[in-house]
C-alpha cells in the first residue's frame, strides 16, 4: 500500500506534502482517541482489564501493518525482509516505545497478569530463535544463518489462537481493573457496537500511519536526507507508529495498563502472528541469515529480559527511571546495528 501512496504523492508540491503530513498526523490523534476510549469502554462492559483488552483486540489491529508488511515481504520472494520486520519491531516496541510510555507518567501494573505475559512475550522471542536455529548444521549458525520453516509457521498460528484464549481464562480469574464511566454505562449501544467502532479506530490509525510514512519519507529526501538514513529509521519506524500513538495517547488520558498490555500483546503477535503468518505463506519458510544469530536475535532477547526483570522489581507501577533504561537500552542496540550494519558494506 505504501509504494502505491509513494506513486501517488511523489510528483506534489512540497506545500501539499506538508499537508498531507498535518492531517495525517491530526486523524492519527484522533484515531488513537477513539481507539483508547472504546477500549475502556470494552474492558468496563466485558470485564477483561484494560491491559487484557491491550493485549488481544488492541495488539492485533496495532500489528496489522507488521502483518502486511511481512506477508507481502514473504510471498514477493524477500522473507529475510518479513523475519526483520517482526524482529525489528519487537526491539522497537519493547525499548522505544514503552520507554517512551514510561517516561510520560508511571505506568500502572497489574502484577500478576504483567508477569504471566512477560513470561508469554520471552517465551515467544525464545520460541522464534529456536524455530529458526539450523539444528542440522549448528556450526554454521553465524555464518549461513537458518529458516523459520513452514511448518513452525503454522505451528506459530495455532500457537496464537491459544494465546488470545489463554489470556482472556487469566483475566477471568483476576478482578477487574476496569472501572464504571459514564461513557461505558451510558453512550455504547452494545459491546459489539462499541468492537466497531473500536475496530474502525485502529484502521484510521493504521491508514493514516501507512500515508504518514511515505509523505515523510519523500519530503526527507528532498530536503536532503540520505535515503540510507531514511530506510534505516523512517521505514522500522513506521510500522510501530500505531503502538507508538495508541501508548502514548493511553498513557495522557490516565489508562497506562492499556498501553503495557498493547506492547506486550504487539511482540507476542509479532511471532506468532507476523512471524507465524509470514512463514506460513512461503514453501521456503522465513530465512534468518547469519546477522540474526550475531545481533539481531541476542538484542531482542535482551531487551525483553530487561523488560521482564523491569516488572520483577517493580511495584504496582513500571517508574520513569525503568523507563529510562528501556530508551537508553533501545537505543544501544539501535546505534550497535547501525555500526554492524556499516562495518560489513
Amino acid at each position: 500500500m505504501e509504494q502505491w501512496i509513494e506513486h501517488l504523492i511523489i510528483g506534489l508540491p512540497s506545500l501539499a506534502l506538508f499537508l498531507i503530513i498535518a492531517v495525517t498526523l491530526y486523524t492519527l490523534g484522533k484515531g488513537a482517541d477513539w481507539l483508547v476510549d472504546e477500549a475502556v469502554i470494552l474492558s468496563t462492559r466485558w470485564g477483561l482489564g484494560k491491559a487484557v483488552i491491550g493485549a488481544t483486540i488492541v495488539s492485533v489491529g496495532t500489528t496489522t501493518p507488521e502483518a502486511a508488511v511481512s506477508v507481502l515481504s514473504a510471498i514477493q520472494g524477500k522473507p529475510g525482509l518479513a523475519l526483520g520486520n517482526a524482529v525489528g519491531s519487537i526491539i522497537c516496541d519493547t525499548g522505544l516505545i514503552l520507554g517512551l510510555a514510561s517516561l510520560i507518567a508511571p505506568l500502572p501494573l497489574n502484577r500478576q497478569l504483567a508477569s504471566r505475559l512477560s513470561n508469554v512475550q520471552v517465551g515467544a522471542g525464545i520460541l522464534l530463535v529456536v524455530g529458526c536455529f539450523p539444528w542440522a548444521s549448528p556450526a554454521k549458525v553465524f555464518s549461513q544463518g537458518g529458516v523459520l520453516p513452514q511448518l513452525v509457521g503454522v505451528v506459530f498460528v495455532i500457537l496464537l489462537a491459544l494465546y488470545i484464549w489463554q489470556s482472556i481464562r487469566w483475566a477471568g480469574s483476576i478482578p477487574s481493573d476496569a472501572e464504571s464511566t459514564e461513557e461505558g454505562d451510558g453512550e455504547a449501544a452494545s459491546a459489539f457496537g462499541t468492537l466497531f467502532k473500536l475496530i474502525g479506530s485502529i484502521a484510521i490509525i493504521v491508514v493514516s500511519a501507512q500515508i504518514l510514512i511515505p509523505t515523510v519519507s519523500i519530503m526527507a529526501e528532498r530536503i536532503g536526507v540520505p535515503k540510507h538514513i531514511i530506510s534505516a529509521t523512517l521505514v522500522a519506524f513506521g510500522t510501530s507508529l500505531p503502538e507508538l500513538v495508541t501508548a502514548i495517547t493511553a498513557v495522557r488520558r490516565g489508562h497506562g495498563e492499556l498501553a503495557v498490555g498493547n506492547i506486550i500483546g504487539a511482540d507476542i503477535l509479532n511471532v506468532l502472528f507476523v512471524a507465524g503468518v509470514s512463514a506460513s505463506a512461503t514453501q521456503g519458510g522465513l530465512q534468518a541469515d547469519g546477522q540474526f544469530f550475531q545481533f539481531l536475535f541476542p538484542a531482542m532477547l535482551f531487551i525483553l529480559i530487561v523488560f521482564r526483570c523491569g516488572i520483577f522489581v517493580s511495584g504496582d507501577q513500571l517508574k520513569r527511571p525503568f523507563g529510562i533504561v528501556l530508551v537508553a537500552t533501545w537505543l544501544l542496540v539501535t546505534i550497535l546495528s547501525y555500526v554492524l550494519s556499516v562495518e560489513m558494506h
